[in-house]
């Protein structure tokens, strides 16, 4: 492991010169490529250091209590030893997580897709209030959320919506939101006061860039109308609604939030390419079941990867069994608990599978 992170902090100098050098300034792409891989491997030469200083000073606090004759002094290093140890034990396993093969997507921006699904209005409630969490946190970590299109029902649910989120690592972040989130609680529809069960499907999909994904454009049929919301009331009376149907795998996406039919195009265009992007790493990796249908489901209550309880002011995500009893904080933006517990356990499971896989090797 050293003489690889001693490759990787010698690649990490070369790519600092290299960014003020003029040939890369006046290649804005490569430019671009070269900081992103500067900034993925300075989080691991700063822990390296980290690293090299503690064995460093765990060397001279044992030293020392080879050299000096004076017990105080002994006790002193000896207490420091433990100290160091330990710390020097977190940092080897930082540093093993950090040399964990990356998601390729990690850096990327997201589509997320919400659709309402058994349960009625109040699902459709609940998908108007799941957005908005997601646009609260968003806000928390100061990235850019848009809604590129939502279909609204009359008492101010959602049927669907489709979301862009742009900013740092959003999709490391929110990759593990997809799935079937239930809801428990009276409806605001029920006269009766009893507890209902819904749910709703969430799918977060890596942005697609036009590199990922080459379309023909003799691969599509692109319809326009007039765009309408909820009740059918018409929105404007132009042609600026567009459905954009991929040929080759009957993939359709509509959008109609803009008023230009230009502005509309480009964003389907963007939720076409990742979904296209998904498709074919699905087929790429369906012996690991990286599937939309395996990994969001039907919308099936008993499908559900997280249980939001209003009486209870509870959620409790079930693929790792955390129960958080602040379900307004949550409702709020409040996610980090839950996406840092995902991501330590979806961490460890690969670095046990590394683990494993060298075991075997060897």
């Amino acid at each position: 492991m050293l003489d690889k992170l001693a490759q990787i902090e010698t690649r990490y100098e070369e790519l600092t010169n290299e960014l003020s050098s003029p040939e890369l300034l006046s290649n804005p792409s490569a430019y671009g490529k070269a900081a992103k891989q500067h900034r993925s491997l300075g989080e691991i030469v700063e822990k390296y250091r980290a690293l090299k200083t503690l064995n460093e000073e765990l060397t001279g606090a044992r030293q020392l209590t080879e050299l000096t004759e004076d017990d105080d002094m002994r006790e002193l290093a000896r207490v420091e030893i433990e100290a160091l140890q330990e710390q020097l034990e977190q940092a080897e396993n930082d540093l093993k997580l950090l040399l964990i093969p990356r998601d390729p997507n990690d850096e990327k921006n997201v589509i997320l897709e919400i659709r309402a699904g058994t349960g009625g209005d109040e699902a459709s409630l609940f998908a108007a209030d799941i957005l908005r969490m997601y646009a609260r946190y968003a806000e928390r970590q100061r990235w850019k959320m848009e809604i590129l299109d939502a279909s609204e029902t009359g008492i101010g649910g959602l049927k669907e919506a489709v979301a862009l989120i742009e900013g740092d690592k959003v999709y490391s972040r929110l990759k593990h939101e997809s799935g079937v989130h239930r809801v428990q609680r009276v409806p605001q529809t029920e006269a009766s006061g009893r507890i209902h069960t819904s749910a709703i499907t969430v799918a977060v999909l890596p942005e697609a860039e036009e590199v990922d994904v080459k379309i023909d454009p003799k691969d599509l049929r692109i319809d326009t109308f007039c765009s309408s919301g909820p009740g059918g009331q018409s929105v404007n009376t132009t042609y600026s609604a567009v459905r954009i149907t991929h040929l080759p795998t009957n993939v359709v996406v509509s959008m109609q939030d803009e008023k230009s039919q230009i502005k509309n195009r480009e964003k389907g265009m963007r939720v076409l390419r990742s979904r296209l992007q998904e498709l074919e790493e699905r087929k790429q990796h369906e012996a690991e079941a990286s599937e939309r249908r395996s990994m969001v489901g039907s919308g099936d209550r008993s499908e559900k990867i997280r249980t939001y309880n209003f009486k209870e002011n509870r959620v409790t995500d079930h693929r790792i069994g955390l129960t958080i009893h602040q379900l307004n904080l949550v409702m709020d933006g409040a996610l980090d608990q839950i996406i840092d517990g995902l991501t330590t356990h979806y961490q460890a499971e690969k670095l046990r599978n590394e683990t494993e896989s060298t075991l075997v090797t060897v």
